[in-house]
């Protein structure tokens, strides 16, 4: 059984406007080799301003910025997508065994999780993407390690709550087993909260990348926006005043952020607090 939730109000303005953007930017990742106008082989006079030949001019060794900026959609939202699954896979998991089966296993867990949140995320970042390797891997690693605490601890206090519906112990006392109660019964009564988390995971993973890429311990081999700020930072860019190649990567990156937070709040989180809605128990 679940739990329908019927919003008496229709879809806000605001998810359709975070969905457009979001799905823009899909677009441009996938397509990102086919958008490009140029090649990043193919080079030009360096620091030239934008024109109708390179839009947003050319960076230190005369690639296109706007080229940059296109390849580098698919890096940054990548990144952010897979920590995001990794964040609430790990964290959903933990959440509903030790919610469903409380006891010692909820104890150990609960006791893992409060250490997790006391990790700092950003610094923990730097020192283990620096110790190990700067690849997209390990910077998903170093942002799961310090972000699925959150999604834990939500996910428990959601299944506390819904254990206790009359459907849910009814299933118990008909001897169903605990995993399929689990996954057909108690986490489908809970897809708000998870779906919300998971939209908030993505830009914090995605300002994460950056932040990493800013320092030089992003993905080397790849183009993302973090790394054309790093290069318009280290390369005098910033200091010269050329606004073209620094401020796209930011407009980008707080623009799918903009994005994910319309969604998560306006499209899932005020189902995930209960207002103006309905509850019915369908089968």
């Amino acid at each position: 059984m679940k739990l329908k939730k019927q919003n008496l109000k229709e879809v806000h303005l605001c998810v359709w406007i975070g969905t457009a953007i979001l799905v823009f930017f899909v677009f441009v990742a996938v397509f990102s080799e086919q958008l490009m106008p140029y090649g990043m082989e193919a080079l030009t006079a360096p620091f030239q301003r934008p024109s109708p030949e390179h839009l947003l001019g050319t960076n230190d060794i005369g690639q296109d910025i706007f080229s940059e900026l296109i390849l580098g959609t698919r890096t940054t939202l990548l990144t952010g997508i897979t920590a995001a699954a990794c964040i609430i896979i790990i964290g959903t998991g933990i959440g509903l065994a030790g919610g469903y089966f409380g006891g010692r296993l909820d104890q150990a867990l609960q006791s893992l999780t409060a250490v997790g949140m006391t990790i700092p995320q950003l610094p923990f970042a730097i020192v283990f993407v620096a110790f190990m390797e700067p690849s997209m891997w390990n910077i998903v690693i170093a942002i799961c390690v310090t972000a699925w605490p959150t999604t834990a601890r939500l996910v428990r206090a959601k299944v506390l709550e819904v254990r206790q519906l009359p459907f849910v112990r009814a299933e118990e006392m008909m001897g169903q087993k605990s995993s399929v109660i689990m996954l057909r019964h108690i986490l489908p009564n809970m897809s708000d909260i998870v779906l919300m988390r998971a939209t908030l995971a993505v830009a914090t993973s995605m300002v994460t990348e950056a932040s990493l890429s800013f320092l030089g311990l992003g993905v080397y081999d790849q183009k993302s926006w973090g790394s054309i700020l790093y290069y318009a930072f280290h390369k005098n860019g910033v200091v010269a005043g050329y606004t073209w190649w620094y401020v796209p990567p930011i407009i980008c990156i707080s623009l799918c952020i903009f994005a994910f937070v319309l969604i998560g709040y306006y499209g899932l989180g005020t189902k995930s607090l209960g207002k103006s809605e309905e509850y019915q128990v369908i089968q």
